[in-house]
């Protein structure tokens, strides 16, 4: 079964990143495409190939465990990168290791948004990337408050999170919450508590989504979650979001590729936060 889900993800990832990257190039009309756009290209079709491997591998194995698919794809990515089929010489390939980082991060945070677009549509509900945010900000279409605005431009300049919940009421558009999308729960989490902390203090709705969630089977992951032990005594977010995880725990929630949990919490943070903003802090929880 192993090697049946690599085979499937290493041709997944070849067809989508030559879809792409055909596409892209297609413009030029047989001209020859200049190096530095042909790296910007090919950076679009590796967030792209990672996105839609993934996507269609949980798919096709659904009982297998997300970090596996992940891993999987990841040595495709490095076998196209480096041509190398071997993992452990692959893995000396360190040009390739962090470019890996960085696109799957990308590509992890667009179909998150993508997914959750799907699952909200219609709702009046919309996930936009932080560039999309910052681009509606700068246009001047963002509706919240001077003080909101002044908080999201603070966010958006250190770069803290990676997706933003908008909600359209009567043609307007209001920010009313922030994601942190991470391949691992391990990511950055130490370092990314704090923010989302000062985030429902200023009431707004702050959740984590999470590809692979191996490491809350340790207490302390668990505990800057949902909080409850001497070193993290208080919740870290309102909610975290796992692929991986079979049971709910508290605040940490599975999530299926229907994302239908996350619809609902969605839709009753978007109530609370139009409605009771008030009383939009830190205790509040999604039913």
């Amino acid at each position: 079964m192993k090697n049946d889900y690599y085979k499937f993800c290493l041709n997944a990832y070849r067809n989508e990143y030559t879809r792409s990257l055909r596409i892209q190039i297609k413009d030029y009309k047989g001209r020859e495409v200049p190096d530095n756009k042909m790296d910007d290209f090919d950076r679009e079709a590796q967030k792209s190939a990672i996105r839609i491997a993934i996507t269609k591998a949980l798919q096709e194995f659904p009982n297998e465990p997300v970090a596996e698919l992940w891993r999987a794809i990841y040595r495709a990515y490095l076998f196209r990168k480096s041509g190398i089929s071997d993992l452990e010489t692959i893995n000396k390939v360190i040009s390739a290791d962090q470019s890996w980082k960085k696109s799957s991060g990308h590509a992890f945070e667009e179909m998150v948004k993508e997914l959750a677009s799907l699952a909200l549509h219609g709702t009046g509900v919309e996930v936009i990337l932080q560039r999309d945010l910052n681009t509606l900000i700068k246009a001047d279409e963002l509706a919240n408050e001077p003080r909101d605005i002044s908080w999201l431009r603070e966010q958006i300049k250190a770069n803290i999170f990676d997706l933003y919940f908008i909600l359209n009421i009567n043609g307007k558009k209001y920010c009313f919450g922030c994601v942190q999308a991470k391949t691992s729960i391990r990511d950055r989490v130490t370092r990314d508590r704090e923010p989302s902390i000062h985030a429902m203090q200023s009431f707004f709705w702050s959740v984590v989504f999470v590809l692979d969630g191996d490491f809350l089977r340790l207490p302390k992951f668990v505990s800057m979650i949902n909080g409850g032990s001497e070193e993290f005594r208080e919740n870290g977010c309102h909610g975290m979001y796992v692929l991986s995880a079979k049971q709910q725990r508290d605040r940490i929630y599975p999530l299926t590729m229907d994302f239908n949990i996350f619809k609902s919490h969605t839709l009753q943070a978007a109530e609370q936060w139009q409605k009771r903003r008030q009383w939009f802090d830190r205790n509040w929880k999604a039913e």
